[in-house]
């Protein structure tokens, strides 16, 4: 990938130094095989000489192509695109070249049915925030379970007909959301892949997930009561095969314990701990696929 900076972003407030962080941060793209390309010549001697240092240089001439530009603007270093689109933006050096090297996985996906209109949009490199309405208070109390403990950003709407049943609401939220999160993944090129389990108090849910490109659910655990609240216990299995086979993953998960709304509720934190494993990057694994087909 080919960047172009600007001197106005390299340059910090002293005109011989450089923006905050700009060394850690350029360094660090070089590392990731990013291509610099910047006017050497514009800089002070004492700032060429602290990029000389650290060994960061511009290659020798301007690219035919450039992938990013990054700018500084409104006391801030700002990503664009070719368009002159923003991508991102950040304070320093730092933080941009962490958003460059991990950029944000957000996906939006909306369907409508002639049972449920649905608006989802996920972002797996959240704070855990969601503003989640079904219809189902006991269903939306579940689902920020999988924002706040899967540490992602989750939005959902939802309008189904739940005058004639629960059913289509949580079976449409849950395709909806498996495709949403499998669209955010993109190539999944860096992710973790696997996660896995979670007590509470006296329930036990196990839960491993693999987003294997295989969907599959093995369900083991059964439930005393019709509904907990206004969701059926039924549709707890019935939710994660939707999720499950659209999310196109393998999940396995078993529960046992006595109180109903603890199962219910581990098995949706069981696997909201699962998918914040499994989706995580760092930088040992950032441009590795974790599969030996190379395909997942």
């Amino acid at each position: 990938m080919n960047i172009r900076i600007s001197n106005e972003a390299l340059s910090g407030s002293a005109s011989n130094l450089l923006w905050s962080g700009a060394l850690y941060g350029l360094k660090r793209l070089q590392e990731f095989d990013y291509q610099l390309y910047f006017l050497v010549e514009d800089l002070t001697n004492q700032q060429q000489q602290l990029l000389e240092n650290e060994k960061i240089a511009s290659i020798k001439t301007s690219p035919d192509t450039v992938d990013l530009q990054i700018i500084a603007e409104d006391h801030n270093l700002k990503a664009l695109d070719n368009d002159g689109a923003e991508i991102e933006t950040a304070p320093n050096w730092i933080a941009l070249s962490n958003k460059i090297c991990f950029p944000t996985r957000k996906a939006s996906q909306e369907r409508t049915t002639a049972e449920t209109d649905i608006s989802i949009t996920v972002n797996l490199d959240g704070t855990g925030q969601s503003d989640i309405s079904t219809g189902l208070d006991f269903f939306d109390h579940m689902l920020e379970q999988i924002a706040k403990h899967g540490l992602i950003d989750l939005n959902i709407s939802c309008d189904g007909d739940l005058e004639v049943d629960e059913h289509h609401t949580i079976e449409d939220v849950a395709i909806t959301l498996g495709k949403t999160i499998n669209d955010a993944l993109g190539n999944k090129i860096g992710i973790q892949r696997y996660g896995f389990a979670l007590p509470m108090d006296e329930t036990l849910a196990t839960v491993a997930l693999d987003f294997s490109g295989r969907p599959y659910l093995k369900f083991d655990g059964s439930f005393k009561r019709e509904m907990v609240g206004d969701f059926p216990t039924e549709m707890t299995e019935h939710f994660f095969y939707s999720l499950a086979i659209n999310l196109q993953a393998t999940l396995h998960i078993s529960i046992e314990g006595k109180n109903d709304h603890h199962k219910t509720e581990g098995c949706f934190k069981g696997f909201a701990r699962c998918l914040r494993a499994a989706v995580s990057r760092n930088e040992r694994n950032l441009n590795v696929l974790p599969s030996t087909k190379n395909l997942l």
